[in-house]
């Protein structure tokens, strides 16, 4: 009796929280045409006084403004933006939201499996939906995720999900993308005290580990090379994509050697799809990477160099120097707490904007270019007439934290709520004080 008290009363405790979850949208069955905003089509073009027609959940125009308002009686619903920016939705590769609520809670983490070696484990199906650190997300412009395992030396199976829906069947995008394979560390740093790092210690475990991605990566080849197999091997049927080029293989290497060697090796298996991810060093090798046409998923550009006599500044001219290098290359928020960090995927942008490169060839390392690597860029990442409906509409430029404001948001054509628990907070707090 008293187990039994103590649930209803902590159901009763979560029910305002619950009632705070801003319900998944419906189908718009109305057309929208966003007419005189600033159209930022994450293609190199900017249509100042520019018009977004959207239909059926794609885009059905994207012109001028004055060339637009003749059509302007084919669409139900025309929304004045006048003095607005309108950006294609932002999109987080490499993170663990929906996978994390609160890292000091270990029942409500679910990123990894006991094991090293697990292609088998899907982020797709653990995905939650009803996290209430997705609407913070979304609040900022990040309105699709690629969801991935962490842990071991293969991860698991990411899959892109749309940031809205009442389940994972309804907000997938892209199931099972690819496989993530963290390649091996060389050396690591020893930590004296909290306060105090020491040097770098060999990984006496690296060639032991390293034969064994080897020999992983060989069965893995074999068996999809059988029409027919006596039983069936999941983790190996996992692999079975990435031969084929269905999958893609991410693979975590920071280092200049670590780099050079784990792409080598996944070229010696004739793996046709295959992304860096982290590269701190990737600035150091950008011969190796254009040789090879390598993209890259760039690490948290506000973190601090990787070396000791590295530029102060190096992880925040890494893109610019992959620009200039003709790499493909995208943004990620890889680190301590992401799931949370996911909402400053374009403050991290905006940053590179001040060490080299333009507004559009930032705006375009969360946008196409992410979409180009992870390979929805035929629906997604841009503002292209025949694409997904995934935009957003802000106040001011959405790659600085002061004026950046989402006002309008759509995922696939439908119109998304844009609250959340820390807007909730905010109009309670404003009505308490007088100050609402």
């Amino acid at each position: 009796m008293k187990r039994y008290l103590i649930l209803v009363s902590t159901i009763i405790t979560m029910l305002p929280a619950i009632a705070q979850q801003p319900v998944p949208a419906s189908a718009n069955k109305k057309s929208v045409l966003l007419l005189n905003g600033t159209v930022h089509t994450a293609t190199g073009k900017v249509i100042e006084k520019g018009a977004v027609g959207i239909k059926d959940g794609k885009i059905s125009l994207v012109s001028d403004a004055s060339s637009a308002q003749s059509n302007s009686s084919s669409y139900d619903t025309v929304i004045n933006c006048t003095g607005k920016q309108i950006y294609p939705g932002f999109i987080d590769p490499d993170c663990t939201l929906g996978l994390v609520e609160s890292g000091a809670v270990r029942a409500t983490t679910d990123v990894a499996d006991i094991g090293a070696l697990n292609p088998e484990l899907r982020a797709l199906t653990t995905y939650n939906t009803d996290s209430k650190i997705t609407p913070v997300v979304r609040l900022n412009g990040v309105l699709t995720a690629q969801i991935t395992p962490q842990g071991g030396l293969i991860s698991g199976t990411s899959s892109i999900m749309n940031l809205d829906g009442w389940n994972w069947e309804d907000a997938c995008y892209k199931a099972d993308d690819g496989v993530h394979m963290n390649w091996p560390i060389m050396y690591s740093r020893v930590f004296l005290n909290p306060d105090q790092i020491g040097g770098f210690v060999q990984n006496k475990a690296y060639d032991k580990q390293i034969q064994l991605i080897q020999k992983f990566f060989s069965d893995a080849q074999a068996y999809s090379k059988q029409k027919t197999h006596e039983e069936t091997d999941l983790k190996l049927e996992a692999m079975k994509g990435i031969f084929d080029g269905s999958k893609t293989v991410y693979i975590y290497a920071s280092f200049a050697k670590e780099i050079m060697a784990s792409i080598t090796l996944a070229k010696s298996f004739s793996i046709p799809k295959i992304v860096l991810v982290g590269a701190r060093d990737a600035w150091m090798v950008t011969d190796f990477l254009k040789q090879n046409n390598i993209p890259v998923i760039v690490t948290r550009v506000h973190s601090q160099p990787a070396m000791t006599d590295d530029d102060v500044d190096q992880p925040y001219k890494t893109p610019y120097i992959l620009q200039q290098a003709g790499i493909l290359y995208c943004l990620e928020n890889e680190g301590d707490q992401e799931e949370n960090a996911s909402r400053n995927l374009p403050f991290m942008a905006g940053t590179t904007v001040a060490y080299g490169l333009t507004p559009e060839q930032a705006l375009e390392a969360i946008t196409s270019n992410t979409a180009k690597i992870l390979g929805i860029d035929n629906t997604a990442g841009s503002i292209e007439v025949g694409k997904d409906a995934t935009l957003f509409v802000s106040d001011g430029d959405a790659l600085d934290m002061r004026t950046n404001n989402v006002t309008l948001a759509f995922i696939k054509g439908k119109k998304i709520q844009l609250t959340s628990i820390q807007t909730e907070l905010y109009q309670k707090y404003m009505q308490k004080y007088g100050l609402k």
